[in-house]
């Protein structure tokens, strides 16, 4: 199989394994399951949270299953005047995110100063993540007052997946004569802000490039800095 041929059958296993997750309507966000959160003795506490449009309840959890009787319960409802609550809510949970790295900082190699790259890239990351949510009152000159859940998280990982780049005199300190895109194998570690869909942060990793061209290729397993963007897939 040619080179480019497997790059194109590389991308499209990559793309309809996104799409068969996507279609499960994956996305982190402050929904029922299980959370913990500290009460006012300072105890961590996990607890199951049911959460609906208009009410939070939580239930002690004991072992792996919650008991029937609620150990909180907070209300949604509009109204005149909020009740602040305090509480502070987190999870830890697996990520798993389809990425791309934006841009690629190079450090200066041999004769070549250091480089910004933009060539396309795309890969599969997973790590750990860890979410905390609390709520926030809002008023409104016009109608009630209301309660709005904020969350943010954080998570580290690793990643790998596949790209191009550009293979010419220049970056083969001109030993090769010609001009083309090879395709890369890149890898490396990543940590990123999270919200509810999106992910940003900055990535760490190198890359390996798939031809024969690899042996004076200057930037084949250099290391890299860039800036990385993901879309949840779990």
């Amino acid at each position: 199989m040619r080179k480019t041929n497997l790059f194109w059958f590389l991308l499209l296993m990559v793309s309809l394994s996104a799409c068969s997750v996507f279609e499960k309507s994956s996305r982190h966000g402050f929904n029922s399951g299980y959370y913990h959160f500290r009460s006012d003795n300072g105890l961590k506490n996990k607890v199951f949270l049911d959460i609906a449009e208009d009410s939070i309840i939580a239930y002690p959890v004991h072992g792996k299953a919650p008991d029937k009787d609620p150990v909180m319960g907070i209300s949604l409802q509009p109204k005149d005047t909020l009740d602040k609550h305090p509480e502070k809510f987190g999870k830890n949970s697996i990520d798993i995110d389809i990425t791309t790295i934006l841009f690629k900082y190079r450090p200066a190699v041999q004769s070549i100063p250091a480089q910004l790259s933009t060539d396309f890239n795309a890969a599969l990351f997973t790590g750990w993540r860890h979410d905390h949510y609390h709520l926030e009152t809002y008023s409104h000159p016009f109608r009630h007052d209301h309660y709005e859940a904020v969350g943010r998280g954080f998570d580290v990982g690793v990643f790998a997946g596949v790209g191009t780049t550009p293979v010419n005199p220049f970056t083969t300190g001109e030993r090769v004569t010609i001009e083309y895109n090879g395709m890369i194998f890149q890898y490396g570690l990543a940590g990123f802000i999270e919200s509810n869909v999106a992910s940003f942060g900055i990535a760490a990793g190198t890359d390996y490039l798939m031809g024969p061209d690899r042996k004076n290729w200057i930037y084949h397993q250099k290391p890299w800095f860039g800036f990385i963007v993901g879309i949840a897939l779990n």
